[in-house]
Order: structure tokens, then sequence, then C-alpha cells
């Protein structure tokens, strides 16, 4: 039993990572960066597209479409949430975000939202990566932020 916590222990904190890893790119707005956080074959949902397919896709519909226009993006950390399989090479992340965003005259506003966030990985222990994305707002939160911050990469 103490090894089954352990290793739970472990798991969670590497969706942690890769959860806090994220945020640091999105903030940053370095795509470059955040690339290998998602597999190539990612299947994701977005607001600017039903399903996208592929890595490519969601950067290329999601990512550039936010990431430039919101400041402060920052995940929960401590009430983000896990479920992994037996083997401890799948699992399924959970977090709540928080991030500031701007109306077309500049006003800003709290821009908060949820993800569900599957991941795989080789072997236990190795860094988790997304194969699946869920993000939404929270009810009420405008869809689109209109911010102009310059990208990294």
């Amino acid at each position: 039993m103490a090894e089954e916590r352990v290793a739970a222990e472990a798991d969670l904190a590497g969706v942690k990572a890769w959860f806090a890893e994220l945020a640091r790119h999105v903030e940053a707005v370095d795509y470059a960066a955040a690339r290998h956080l998602f597999a190539p074959d990612l299947i994701a949902f977005g607001t600017f597209t039903d399903f996208i397919d592929g890595r490519d896709g969601a950067e290329g519909e999601q990512w550039r479409n936010v990431w430039g226009t919101i400041d402060g993006f920052a995940w929960r950390l401590d009430g983000v949430r896990a479920l992994v399989s037996p083997d401890r090479l799948f699992a399924v992340g959970m977090g709540v975000w928080d991030s500031t965003g701007y109306r077309e005259d500049g006003t800003r506003f709290d821009r908060r939202g949820r993800a569900t966030v599957s991941f795989r990985r080789d072997r236990p222990g190795d860094p988790w990566v997304a194969t699946h994305t869920h993000m939404s707002l929270f009810r009420g939160t405008p869809d689109r932020s209109y911010g102009t911050k310059p990208a990294r990469s």
C-alpha cells in the first residue's frame, strides 16, 4: 500500500508539473517551447473549431488565437486532480485556471476556466505527454480576448 501511495503522489506531481510548465509557456507566448508537452497526434476541443486534429492544428487554430491575447495565465495547482491507470502509463488530469482577458475597448475581465487533459507516457516516471485537451471557460466568461502580446516563438 505504501508503494501505491508513493506512486500516486509521484504521478500527481508529474501531472501538476505538466500544468505548471504549460502555464509558463502560455504566459510567455512561446509556442515552440510548449510543443513537447503535446503528442503530435493530439485530439483537442477548441473554442474556434469543434475538433482539432494534431498538435500543429491545435497551435494554429487554438493557441495562436488565445495565448497572445491574455495575461496572468495560471493554474490553481493545489486543486489539480488526476486519475491514473494501474500500469501508470495513462492519466487524466483536471485543473482550473485564472487569467485576464481584454475586451475590444481594452478593459480587463476575469478569464477563468477549467480543463480535462488525457496523458500517456512510455514508462512510469517519464514526463506526461498530452494526447487530448478539453479546455472551457466558466459560464458567462467572454469567449474572445483582444489583448496584443507579442509571441516569443
